[in-house]
């Protein structure tokens, strides 16, 4: 059962360390980490160089937790998230290699410039924590947090999210979708966004890096 004080407690931990980094997305944060909590997945919403990605990379660095990063673009494919079977000709057999889903955060950046087809490939991992390649199914870690950057619909070169996976969006689900829409710069002035190279050299250097780990996560909440 959930302590409600402890949780209270690692959320304002984990905020402040994020805080660091991007300034003026309280709302944000505290949506994002909702969807982490109840097992969900958040769709971050906004222009590109609004610190959608830095947000992402800002969150597992608080927790500890294995990151990896897939650019979403039209030539790519589904082998190129879940992995891909290739023969060993000395051992005589085929072996699996990993894809960029097999980590705890995966940050799917840009995902509505994918093919339907593409995106698709993550629908099985977000709600099942698992992926079905040839034939074989193969679990993913226990922690599995899928955060989706889009850019808005208008933009060239883009897809829109099928609504039957946008049917999905919903937080209480295990396959959920959570959208997030971010402030845009300027409108406020509580929302002040660092330059990007202010944001990397923050990343590198903030002291509280990691302020806590996922399985003590993991303990408070599930």
């Amino acid at each position: 059962m959930m302590n409600l004080p402890s949780a209270r407690e690692v959320y304002q931990k984990i905020a402040a360390n994020i805080s660091q980094v991007i300034q003026g997305q309280s709302a944000a944060t505290r949506k994002l980490l909702a969807a982490l909590a109840s097992g969900g997945h958040v769709l971050l919403e906004d222009f590109p160089g609004t610190g959608k990605t830095t947000l992402a990379k800002a969150l597992a660095r608080s927790i500890d937790a294995r990151f990896k990063r897939v650019q979403f673009t039209p030539d790519l494919l589904p082998s190129d998230i879940l992995g891909v079977s290739i023969f060993n000709q000395r051992e005589q057999e085929f072996q699996f290699h990993d894809g960029p889903v097999f980590t705890n955060i995966l940050l799917a950046d840009e995902i509505n410039r994918a093919s339907p087809r593409t995106q698709s490939a993550l629908l099985e991992a977000m709600g099942e924590a698992q992926v079905s390649v040839v034939g074989e199914r193969r679990h993913l870690a226990e922690l599995f947090f899928v955060v989706a950057t889009q850019n808005p619909v208008e933009f060239r070169g883009t897809y829109p999210l099928p609504e039957a996976q946008m049917d999905r969006a919903s937080i209480e689900r295990a396959s959920a979708l959570a959208r997030v829409v971010l402030p845009v710069p300027g409108k406020s002035s509580s929302n002040t966004w660092p330059p990007l190279a202010s944001a990397a050299s923050s990343l590198r250097v903030a002291a509280d890096w990691p302020c806590m780990t996922w399985p003590m996560l993991a303990a408070i909440f599930w």
